[in-house]
């Protein structure tokens, strides 16, 4: 098969097309003719030998999400068919004609879905559900800022705020992703934030009433965890999810003790298997079928072949993207 292989840790340019071994499943695993996946900004920090993949992952193919069709099942896999559309999450190697998967890291792909908009939920709308539906238990009517609103995860989140009868709130570093936000995906308002985080406490005064925000979303880390501890209404919580903007935060911890706040960190990468399958089961329940109400939809960006892997990669490093790269194979 055809795979990009990371040949050594660098810029785009050393990603290549090469042919490599189609792997077989064995006991509960399927293979997958891999229709399309997606980028995402951990295949950036692979490719620079910034942040290898699991164990039990090729260490030199990345790919976190994929979408396609069952060609093979191990002895032990029941749950789907040959032919089947599925989609799903995986620790890396997506970025390949056929990938291995656990049959219970699958979820079925509605009718309606293309498979550009499949390959583009996954990553997102599984890291979004669990970090705002399961871990902070959002609740309808609150309010909840989301950081880097634009990015593919924000824009997931965004909407399944909206789908839970929460308000959201972003901010991005351009004021035009901001509009489409609002316009496309329900935003309620967002605050540009580029040198300083200075104007994120006037609009937290503004549109949250002086209470601040139930729930932040944090997507970016760095000086943002101490702006977030700033936004925060009493007994709120900070979900962090990232930390592009630096690896470490100092905070005013007399603020965050008055206030009882949380700040609870997550990866979904790194999980152990079974943590992996109870996220994406959870997914399925409940966020699939409302793809297939049309209540919810994926973001793209942009569409490469797979041999323009490396356009792929500077398109997503120009930080000028509106939701996902889908790479088509």
């Amino acid at each position: 098969m055809k795979a990009v292989i990371i040949t050594r840790f660098g810029g785009p340019e050393v990603l290549e097309i090469q042919e490599v071994p189609t792997p077989s499943p064995v006991a509960d695993q399927v293979l997958v003719q891999v229709k399309a996946s997606a980028l995402n900004r951990a295949d950036i920090h692979q490719r620079e030998g910034k942040y290898p993949a699991p164990a039990d992952s090729p260490q030199n193919i990345s790919g976190l999400e994929f979408a396609g069709v069952v060609v093979e099942s191990g002895p032990a896999a029941r749950l789907y068919e040959k032919g089947r559309r599925v989609f799903g999450i995986t620790g890396g190697g997506a970025h390949a004609e056929y990938i291995i998967a656990h049959q219970r890291t699958l979820a079925a792909i509605p009718d309606n879905l293309s498979w550009s908009e499949a390959a583009a939920i996954p990553e997102a709308f599984i890291t979004a559900h669990d970090a705002l539906w399961k871990q902070a238990a959002l609740h309808p009517s609150e309010s909840v800022l989301i950081h880097a609103v634009g990015s593919g995860v924000g824009l997931a989140a965004t909407q399944l705020v909206r789908a839970i009868g929460a308000v959201p709130y972003g901010t991005s570093r351009t004021l035009d992703k901001l509009q489409r936000a609002k316009q496309e995906y329900g935003l309620q308002a967002g605050v540009q934030l580029r040198e300083s985080m200075e104007p994120l406490v006037d609009f937290t005064k503004i549109v949250t009433h002086g209470k601040g925000f139930d729930l932040i979303l944090d997507l970016v880390g760095g000086a943002y965890v101490a702006a977030d501890v700033q936004a925060l209404a009493l007994k709120g919580r900070v979900m962090l999810l990232a930390s592009s903007a630096g690896g470490k935060a100092e905070f005013n911890l007399g603020q965050f003790l008055g206030k009882r706040a949380q700040i609870i960190g997550t990866v979904l990468r790194a999980r152990p298997l079974e943590e992996k399958i109870i996220a994406t089961q959870a997914f399925a329940k409940e966020v699939v079928p409302l793809f297939a109400a049309g209540k919810l939809r994926a973001t793209i960006d942009s569409e490469f072949p797979l041999a323009e892997i490396q356009s792929a990669h500077k398109r997503m490093e120009s930080n000028e993207t509106f939701g996902k790269i889908v790479l088509t194979i």
